[in-house]
C-alpha cells in the first residue's frame, strides 16, 4: 500500500530477517512507524506535484502537520491498549448506477440494509479524526449516489477523503463544492483505454469520464484515477504512454488496484507473484518519469509484515455502519450504528485477526484476507 520506495531503510527491524520469529503484536512499533513514515512521505512527495499549485501547497502542508499530529493522537490510543489504524476505508451505500463487470460489491450480494443516516455517518467520521484516523477513502457503490457526503465531509476538514468515483454524477454542483473541499480528492475509476473502459463499464462511460478530467482541470481541482490491474491489462494500463496520456489530462494521482476475482471464472486474471513484482517495478519506473503520485493497493505489504487489515493499518466501514476487516473481507461483529468507534476498533474479530501472525502472512495474490475468508467466516461461530 503507498509507495514501495519509501523510509523503509528508517526502520531496518520492520523488514529484517528477523520478522519471521515474531508476530504482529511484537512488530506493531516497527510497523506503525514505518506505515506513519511512508503516508508522509507521500505527502510530502504530493507538494512536488502541487508546486504550481499556491492553494494545494498550502493545503499540504497544513495536511502534514496534522499528519505528525494525528500519529501522536494514534500513539496515546495506543498506549491504552487501543490501535487506531491512520487509514478507513468507507463503502458509504450500496447503491451504484452502473452495472461493472467483475464488481466486488455486487459479487458480495448484500442483502438491502438501511444505510447509516447522514447524522451519524458525520458523527463517526468526526470521531474517527479525534481518534487520529486522518485518511478515509470514500467508496460504494457509487459514493455520490449519496449527494449529501460532500456536506458531511465539509465538517471534517483535517480528513483527507479520496472520493472513489465512476464519475457519472460529477456536474457543476459536484464540482463547485469540490473546488471548495481541498480535503476531498476525486477519484475517477477507469480501465485503460476507451475499448477496455467501456467493455468493463458500459458505452460511453470513457468519453464522459475524460469530459468530467476536462472540467475539474478547467476548475483547478486536483484529481487522480484508479485502475485495476489484471493479467491481461497490465501491460497497457502500465504503459508510460497512458499514463501520460492523463497526466496531460490535468490527472496528478494514480491508484493502482489489483484484480481480486471475487466473480467465479475470473481467477485467470489475477496477478500472480511474478506478476505483481513486476507490477511493482513498473510503478516505481513510472513514479520516476512521471510528476505523480502513484499509491498500489495492496502493493508490498510484506515490508510491514503482511496484510494491513482489520485495523493494522486499515479498516473499512459497511453502508450500514458494518466495521469489517476489509472490503473484500466482508464480515463483522459489531456495528456503529449503536457503537462508538473506539469501542468497535477493540472487536474480539477485529483483534483476533490482527494478531493472527500466520493467517496475515503474504500469499501468493494480492489479498490473503480473501484467500483466507473461509478462516475469517469461521471466527464468527
Amino acid at each position: 500500500m503507498w509507495q514501495r520506495r519509501v523510509e523503509k531503510a528508517t526502520y531496518p527491524s520492520a523488514t529484517g530477517t528477523d520478522q519471521g520469529a515474531r508476530g504482529p503484536v511484537e512488530q506493531t512499533a516497527n510497523y506503525v512507524q514505518l506505515f506513519d513514515a511512508n503516508i508522509r512521505t507521500f505527502f510530502r512527495e504530493g507538494l512536488r506535484v502541487a508546486r504550481r499549485d499556491p492553494g494545494m501547497v498550502a493545503f499540504l502542508l497544513r495536511t502534514l502537520l496534522r499528519q505528525r499530529k494525528a500519529a501522536r493522537t494514534r500513539g496515546s490510543w495506543a498506549r491504552r491498549g487501543v490501535h487506531v489504524p491512520p487509514f478507513m476505508i468507507a463503502s458509504i451505500t450500496n447503491r451504484c448506477n452502473l452495472n461493472c463487470k467483475g464488481c466486488y460489491a455486487k459479487a458480495h450480494h448484500r442483502q438491502p440494509t438501511p444505510e447509516l443516516s447522514p447524522g451519524r455517518l458525520g458523527e463517526v467520521f468526526s470521531e474517527a479524526q479525534d481518534l487520529g484516523i486522518s485518511i478515509i477513502l470514500l467508496a460504494g457503490g457509487e459514493p455520490l449516489t449519496r449527494p449529501e457526503i460532500l456536506d458531511i465531509t465539509a465538517q471534517t476538514p483535517k480528513v483527507v477523503f479520496p472520493l472513489f468515483t465512476n464519475g457519472l454524477l460529477i456536474d457543476k454542483t459536484v464540482v463547485d463544492a469540490l473546488r471548495e473541499q481541498r480535503n476531498v480528492v476525486p477519484v475517477l475509476s477507469i480501465e485503460g483505454h476507451e475499448t477496455e473502459t467501456d467493455d468493463r463499464r458500459g458505452e460511453g462511460v470513457y468519453r464522459h469520464l475524460t469530459a468530467v478530467m476536462d472540467k475539474l482541470r478547467a476548475a483547478g481541482v486536483f484529481f487522480g484515477t484508479s485502475t485495476t490491474i489484471t493479467s491481461q491489462n497490465m501491460g497497457a494500463v502500465l504503459a508510460g504512454a497512458y499514463v501520460r496520456e492523463l497526466y496531460e489530462r490535468g490527472c496528478r494521482l494514480f491508484f493502482f488496484i489489483e484484480y481480486v476475482p471475487v466473480q467465479p471464472g475470473t481467477e485467470c486474471l489475477e496477478l500472480d507473484e511474478e506478476q505483481r513484482q513486476r507490477a511493482l517495478a513498473r510503478i516505481d519506473a513510472l513514479r520516476r518519469d512521471v510528476p505523480a503520485l502513484f499509491a498500489a493497493f495492496p502493493g508490498d505489504e510484506a515490508m510491514y509484515g503482511g496484510c494491513l487489515a482489520a485495523g493494522r493499518g486499515f479498516v473499512h466501514l459497511g453502508a450500514s455502519g458494518s466495521l469489517e476487516p476489509c472490503p473484500f473481507s466482508p464480515y463483522s461483529d459489531v456495528s456503529l450504528a449503536d457503537t462508538s468507534l473506539v469501542e468497535a476498533l477493540q472487536s474480539p474479530l477485529l483483534r483476533t485477526i490482527r494478531e493472527s501472525d500466520v493467517e496475515l502472512a503474504e500469499t501468493t495474490g494480492g489479498c490473503a484476507l480473501w484467500e483466507r475468508r473461509d478462516w475469517v467466516a469461521s471466527l464468527l461461530t
